[in-house]
């Protein structure tokens, strides 16, 4: 027996029902859903285990589970009794659920009733308050910490918990949504689509303004306005190069030399008369590789293009001679103040092939990019099994990468210190646009949050390179261990940013009667009886320990919230502010509204009628000068800081997502189901659209994955000649990854010219799949195959069943529906389809050439062949001179990490 319900387990920062409540999340509630135990549960007999839970208090001040694994026990200690269940297990369950069952009027009434205050009761109960903020935010965290000695229920019901007893809702909208999908589903948090109201919005692309402007105090949403200032990469390096000319070069050296082409052609081609070194061509949006080339001379790069040309850095940080670059995840919270977090943990990409700068190789993407979406394509790609294994294969975690330069004898303190800077200085250079859109568009302080994925080069001698900013950086979960980081990333950035558990009428209310108020980056409008505070001229020590003014409601409100966030961090660590960030930063902000400048003070007057507030150094002065001088320090030095990167991120149980509930495919299934389907298109069936696009997608599908398994250099072409010529449809453009700038192609070897290939047509795929997806058949059309037969031998479907269906299909119809529109003009005759073996295939190039020439790939592999000592009569090569094959990186079986050594 309990002696108090646990109400807050799954909230914190205050009492359910209160207004400052926001929801809990963790990565042990994935651990449990879905899992062998759940699934043992449900039996009515078996034995007991004595497998027991181990509750950590994290630093963020709400509880973590740790759950054991498993998977490793026997599974005769798997199975529980029911008695035993009840036991361990049901009791906190069935306190959970009295704690919040619909009886408990803290859920409804209390939330309704005494907690509905808007703004300006807020603001007026906050300045009648005598109580200062720092105790009322110390008894905000103690109370938080009284529950981290209570059990938690690892197996908690869905429908008790407080997100679904509030019905809070999310919306996605063009994002990847497996994983945060789960997450939200697992913590009770329901969908909703079209115009339903809800309490966050995940995008994957830039909000427009009118969705902005309504949002409510509750609401949340994955993006800043005007975030293409940094996620561009032709707006980035604009506006660093701004910060560069105002600021000065050396303190803005964090990208390399760069030009937007068209525009700065001129400038490209005196640079390289200087350099005569190798430029990264890259488009200005675009992302995972997609487009990027490296060229000897601007003679290579099309004038006509829109792109950014970088110099080159050629002496990268390698690991086992293998080049690497690392991906952090950084959140905003606020642009004013300015509030930076950066994950304590970031995932270091490796690249597949083993480094070499010579320049007959800057050919291979797979020597000299990264990306993760290139390299998984070629043979020698290695993956970790477990997500215990943090510094294995082609993917490592940043603080694995941190403790082996470490034992290198690299200096890591300098180099973190730097990607702070680095990161930093980044978002300064873009800050005073995306706040002037805050300021516009955005109607509560709260309202917007912002998670950006930094790609960072190394140097061999130390030095971060900020490569490009991702708008929303990828949450593809292909590994353990990429399940582990990015689990753990966004269950602590959903606890951190704080969604209100507020009830369904507590929303109403502020759904029906709330009134857009003017958040912190609106300001005030000057009143003659306002005392206008010494904080807001200038930085120095004399004017930081001078007497501060009193606080206003609306300044007790901003660092009530900083320091609530901060308490539920997790596994953020906040880099600004610091301790010693007025000391290291002051220069690049406004003396007076705090905002970092990136114009000349002549373009940033502003002559309004409204008394600005040097918000940063509030904060500044508050979290650390005033609480040194009170005797308490902050647990945020860079020292502190520096020990959560280089530990090893902590996590229960394996997070398993399951496979797929689908059924086994049957080859003699898939050919019965074949001949049905022929024997319906020679009686005159036809196939939908989306039919037609559905098998065509399976059969790209085969080819790709026989591509990288059964490498044939005469499907390569025929593919190669496909995607150039349907480059232009459905918004697809072939990357000219082969041609661009390889006078020495035919030194390509089979198994890397395959993971090209590939990339070319993984992308395409991507962008046909989800073409596809807009197509919808709702019945049985007269004259069409019935949908339940089609799909049912989709389901059992082989590589030459699709090509038989689709050859069979387009000779009996004369009609492409997998490329074109029936209705649609300009669309080129069907082309004879030859019998036999790959018949579909070898026609592929034809349904869309459209009298493009193609005598440059046909010479390629010409050339290809004929310097090739070894090739087989099918086709396939096994080069005499192929690289040897890269088998570990880094395994626990033979561990040789070395690193090229950081110049001193």
């Amino acid at each position: 027996m309990y002696e108090k319900p646990l109400e807050n387990s799954w909230i914190t920062s205050g009492h359910l029902g209160s207004k400052d409540a926001v929801l809990v999340f963790r990565t042990s509630i994935l651990n449990s859903r879905n899992s062998e135990l759940e699934e043992s549960m449900k039996c009515d007999n078996g034995s007991s285990s004595s497998n027991s839970l181990n509750i950590m208090t994290s630093s963020c001040g709400y509880d973590v589970i740790e759950a054991k694994v498993l998977t490793s026990l026997p599974k005769s200690n798997i199975n529980l009794s029911n008695s035993n269940i009840n036991k361990t297990l049901k009791s906190p369950k069935k306190r959970l659920h009295e704690s919040l069952s619909s009886s408990d009027n803290s859920i409804y009434s209390d939330g309704c009733d005494d907690h509905i205050e808007m703004d300006g009761d807020i603001s007026k109960s906050m300045s009648n308050d005598n109580v200062s903020i720092e105790e009322e935010n110390e008894a905000d965290v103690n109370e938080d910490k009284d529950n981290d000695h209570d059990q938690i229920d690892l197996f908690p019901d869905i429908s008790e918990l407080p997100a679904s007893k509030l019905k809070i809702t999310y919306k996605f909208h063009n994002s990847e949504t497996k994983l945060l999908k789960r997450i939200f589903s697992q913590h009770g948090l329901k969908e909703v689509e079209g115009e339903q109201n809800f309490s966050i919005l995940w995008t994957g692309v830039h909000m427009k303004p009118d969705i902005l402007r309504n949002l409510t105090p509750y609401q949340r949403v994955n993006h800043f306005p005007r975030s293409y200032e940094l996620t561009r990469k032709d707006r980035l390096y604009k506006n660093i190069e701004k910060m560069q000319h105002l600021r000065g070069f050396k303190h803005f050296d964090i990208v390399p030399q760069s030009f937007v082409l068209p525009l700065e052609y001129r400038d490209l081609v005196s640079a390289h008369n200087k350099y005569r070194g190798p430029w990264i061509v890259k488009p200005n949006a675009s992302s995972r590789g997609r487009g990027i080339y490296i060229v000897t001379s601007p003679e290579h790069i099309p004038t006509d293009e829109q792109v950014l040309v970088s110099k080159y850095i050629g002496n990268p940080l390698c690991i086992d001679g293998h080049k690497c670059d690392i991906r952090v995840y950084v959140l905003v919270t606020s642009f004013n103040p300015l509030i930076i977090y950066l994950y304590e943990e970031g995932l270091v990409r490796l690249a597949t092939v083993k480094y070499d700068k010579n320049v007959e190789n800057l050919w291979n993407p797979c020597m000299h990019l990264c990306n993760y979406s290139i390299n998984k394509y070629h043979s020698d790609y290695i993956k970790s099994i477990d997500a215990g294994d943090e510094d294995v294969g082609h993917k490592w975690t940043l603080s694995a990468l941190l403790r082996h330069l470490k034992n290198q004898k690299c200096d890591t303190e300098k180099l973190m210190s730097n990607i702070e800077d680095l990161i930093i200085k980044s978002m300064f250079a873009c800050a005073q646009s995306i706040n002037a859109a805050c300021r516009m568009f955005v109607p509560n302080g709260n309202n917007c949050f912002e998670l950006y994925g930094f790609d960072i080069l190394i140097d061999d001698s130390l030095k971060p390179w900020l490569l490009e900013i991702n708008l929303s950086p990828s949450m593809g979960i292909d590994s353990p261990l990429d399940t582990k980081v990015k689990a753990s990333l966004i269950t602590d950035l959903l606890t951190l940013i704080g969604i209100p558990a507020y009830s369904p009428m507590m929303r109403s209310h502020y759904d029906t009667k709330w009134t857009r108020y003017k958040n912190v980056s609106y300001g005030r409008r000057t009143n003659s009886a306002d005392p206008l505070s010494n904080s807001s001229h200038g930085y120095s020590k004399k004017k930081q320990s001078a007497k501060v003014a009193p606080l206003t409601a609306e300044e007790q409100r901003i660092l009530k919230n900083v320091n609530l966030q901060n308490a539920r961090r997790g596994g953020f660590v906040r880099i600004f502010p610091t301790d010693d960030s007025m000391q290291k930063y002051s220069s690049f902000l406004d003396p007076v509204t705090g905002i970092p400048i990136s114009t000349s003070p002549s373009q940033s007057q502003s002559f309004s009628m409204i008394v600005p507030i040097n918000y940063n150094l509030l904060l500044s002065n508050y979290l650390y000068v005033k609480q040194m001088k009170d005797g308490y320090i902050q647990d945020n030095t860079f020292p502190e800081r520096m020990n959560q990167y280089e530990r090893a991120l902590e996590t229960g149980a394996p997070i398993s997502f399951g496979k797929k509930k689908s059924t086994p495919k049957s080859q003699e299934e898939g050919k019965k189901l074949r001949q049905q389907v022929r024997k319906l298109i020679e009686g005159g069936s036809e196939l939908t659209q989306l039919q037609s696009r559905q098998a065509f997608g399976l059969y790209l599908e085969s080819i790709l994955k026989r591509l990288t398994q059964e490498p044939k250099s005469l499907h390569e072409k025929l593919i190669l000649k496909f995607l150039s010529g349907v480059s232009g449809l459905s918004g697809f453009k072939a990357a000219p990854l082969l041609f661009k700038n390889n006078p020495m192609s035919f030194r390509i070897i089979s198994k890397d010219r395959t993971a090209m290939v590939a990339k070319l047509l993984g992308d395409y795929l991507e962008t046909y799949n989800r073409d596809t997806e807009a197509f919808i058949d709702t019945f049985d059309n007269f004259g069409m195959i019935p949908i339940s037969t089609f799909n049912e031998f989709l389901s059992h479907a082989q590589e030459t069943d699709l090509e038989s269906i689709l050859t069979l299909h387009t000779n009996f119809t004369h009609s492409m529906p997998f490329l074109y529109n029936r209705c649609g003009s300009s669309v080129p005759l069907t082309p004879p389809i030859p019998a036999g073996l790959h018949g579909f295939l070898k026609a592929l190039p034809t349904m869309v050439a459209g009298g493009r020439d193609n005598s440059k790939i046909d010479g390629y592999y010409k050339n290809t062949i004929e310097n090739k000592s070894d090739v087989n009569e099918g086709g396939d090569e096994t080069p005499s001179n192929t690289q040897p094959t890269f088998n570990a990186i880094g395994s626990s079986k033979k561990r040789t990490k070395s690193i090229r050594v950081p110049k001193n």
